[in-house]
């Protein structure tokens, strides 16, 4: 694994016009026990089973930060510019159980509503596409989530098929978006 730098100096990943993107670090630890056990994202995401500091970092390098490593992509705190805190997660993952990248993205309750979504996740798709190459890129979102999908519409992603997830439990709808 390679090193990360510490919270006072993140790797700026995207920059939008209220936004920062950048790599998740242990130092996030506290925010991403927020979002994990946040009600939205146990009910439209799934309960990664994270309930304490240590957990949280163990899921921040074994998921974020090793996907990072790996594949030079990965899930990024959102930050706010104007304040510098952390609003949500948006980025990219492979998935075993999807043939092509996924885009995902999720924020806490305070910062939904104020289009943040929407701006961190057009930034990872034009970064997907100019910065990475990639041709396609698909979301996965439970049926009930219409916030959700409203933005995959806004995005330009169309829903193409329901899909299992491969743990059986839940079922989902797969939006996809090709670049020209």
């Amino acid at each position: 694994m390679t090193a990360h730098l510490p919270a006072s100096a993140p790797t700026i990943v995207l920059q939008t016009a209220r936004l920062r993107l950048r790599h998740m670090t242990t130092s996030d630890a506290a925010f991403m026990l927020a979002m994990l056990n946040d009600e939205a994202w146990l009910r439209f995401i799934g309960d990664r089973g994270v309930r304490t500091l240590d957990e949280a970092r163990r899921y921040i390098l074994d998921g974020p930060v090793a996907m990072v490593d790996r594949l030079g992509f990965g899930f990024h705190i959102v930050e706010s510019k104007a304040g510098g805190c952390p609003v949500g997660v948006a980025g990219l993952a492979k998935r075993d159980f999807l043939e092509d990248v996924d885009i995902g993205y999720a924020f806490l309750p305070a910062h939904r509503g104020q289009g943040y979504a929407f701006e961190a996740a057009s930034a990872v798709l034009a970064h997907a596409e100019q910065d990475l190459g990639l041709e396609r890129i698909v979301a996965t979102v439970r049926a009930g989530n219409a916030a959700s999908i409203a933005l995959l519409h806004k995005l330009g992603l169309r829903f193409e098929r329901a899909i299992s997830h491969p743990d059986g439990t839940r079922d989902l709808q797969l939006f996809a978006i090709a670049f020209a």
